[in-house]
């Protein structure tokens, strides 16, 4: 592919070498590291005069030193002529900070928006925004790719009686995502409800929809500590489920997450790879990862070759 350019932040070198493996290319060359004062340092490695420069970069591990790092990566390629960057971010930095919920709180999406424009980026392409909403922070354009056509594959694929079970969300926030793969399996659907009675009490949850004698995956856009979902888990088994799946498209785990599902009744959970895994499956049986690398690789190309994105959406790209 001509006059194109994909470099790799240190976030996550897995995914963005196999993304330029299915494109064809190679990595572009970058030097990253930290002075003694823990500055970020790039160096970019070749010339960009001219090219169509991807940066992949997902907000994962030291959030706010990747978050840094890719600023100054599209920024040192917009200076040095490149003729348009952009930022190939598969999980979102403070994606869930997007609204004020509380009096003096920051909408901190927004303000990572406008950095990255200001930086450079031209465009930007990621994967399950935590509120769709976000793409409205960006006056350039952002391109959200689902997950949800490799879930639906993962579903049929792997559980023999999927047409009996039902898809539960965790919380009212994503019944949206969870009526969208009932509607695309023709199952039925389910959604808890979290109640607080006041505040710093922990919250009770109130199953809505019919579980019982039936297979429930909890979906869900992301887990972090992980105790929404197991809180879920136990509810479901609760009310008769009788067997709990959980698929999320990014899995942070974070703090006690790992023992946590270790601990739980989940027969997996899955997730993809917009953030690495390799060290949480190690630590837990139960984590089974998807492969989304595909879907970036195929919006990269695309979007170079200026050819709509609609496919990608909605079906997996090979």
């Amino acid at each position: 592919m001509p006059n194109i350019k994909v470099f790799s932040g240190s976030s996550h070198p897995d995914l963005a070498q196999k993304v330029v493996d299915r494109l064809g290319i190679g990595l572009g060359k970058v030097v990253l590291k930290k002075f003694s004062n823990q500055e970020t340092s790039v160096e970019i490695g070749e010339s960009v005069r001219g090219e169509d420069v991807y940066i992949i970069q997902s907000g994962s591990g030291e959030v706010n030193d990747n978050l840094m790092e890719l600023l100054i990566m599209i920024n040192a390629c917009k200076i040095a002529s490149a003729s348009r960057v952009t930022a190939v971010i598969p999980c979102f930095p403070y994606a869930r900070q997007d609204k004020k919920d509380k009096s003096r709180a920051p909408i901190s999406a927004k303000l990572v928006a406008n950095m990255l424009s200001v930086s450079g980026a031209d465009h930007i392409i990621t994967m399950d925004l935590h509120a769709s909403q976000i793409q409205g922070f960006f006056d350039i354009p952002v391109d959200n790719l689902y997950a949800e056509p490799a879930v639906l594959k993962w579903i049929k694929e792997n559980i023999t009686d999927w047409r009996s079970c039902v898809i539960v969300s965790p919380d009212a926030g994503g019944a949206k995502r969870v009526t969208a793969i009932a509607d695309r399996l023709n199952v039925d659907f389910a959604l808890i409800h979290k109640e607080r009675k006041k505040a710093n009490e922990v919250a009770s949850m109130v199953l809505v929809g019919d579980v019982k004698d039936k297979i429930a995956i909890l979906v869900d856009d992301m887990a972090d500590t992980c105790g929404t979902v197991c809180h879920a888990a136990d509810k479901l088994l609760e009310a008769g489920a009788s067997k709990v799946y959980a698929i999320l498209t990014h899995g942070i785990f974070s703090g006690p997450a790992i023992s946590r599902i270790n601990n739980a009744s989940f027969e997996a959970v899955v997730v993809t790879n917009t953030i690495p895994q390799d060290s949480h499956m190690k630590e837990c049986s139960k984590i089974q990862c998807i492969d989304v690398a595909h879907f970036f690789c195929e919006a990269i190309r695309r979007n170079h070759n200026r050819e709509p994105l609609g496919p990608v959406l909605f079906s997996i790209p090979y």
